[in-house]
C-alpha cells in the first residue's frame, strides 16, 4: 500500500469529552473554539457543547499528517484548559 493510497478519501474523527460540570465543559469548548475559525482548505473542525459534554468533529480531505496534527493540536488545547481549571480549583481551595 503506497503512502498516499487513501487520497481522495475523507478522514473523520469524532471526539467526545465529558466533564463533571457545565462550567468545565464550557471552558474546554471556548479553549478549542479558535480551531474552528481558520483552517486550511480541505480541513473542517467543529466543536459544540451539550451540557457537560464537548463534541468535536474533524474531517480531513487532504493529508493523513494534517489529520493527525489537527487531532494532536486539539488534544493539546484540551489538556491545557483542563490543567488551567485544575490549578484554579487548587488555588481557590488553598489561597495564599
Amino acid at each position: 500500500m503506497s503512502k498516499n493510497s487513501w487520497r481522495g478519501s475523507r478522514l473523520k474523527a469524532r471526539i467526545k469529552l465529558s466533564y463533571k460540570n457545565e462550567r468545565e465543559a464550557e471552558a474546554v469548548e471556548k479553549a478549542v473554539s479558535p480551531d474552528n475559525v481558520k483552517v486550511p482548505a480541505g480541513l473542517f473542525v467543529k466543536t459544540t457543547r451539550r451540557g457537560t459534554k464537548v463534541f468535536t468533529t474533524i474531517t480531513c480531505e487532504t493529508r493523513l499528517e494534517t489529520f493527525m496534527a489537527t487531532i494532536d493540536d486539539l488534544l493539546s488545547c484540551v489538556s491545557i484548559a483542563e490543567k488551567a481549571f485544575s490549578i484554579a480549583k487548587e488555588f481557590k481551595m488553598h489561597p495564599s
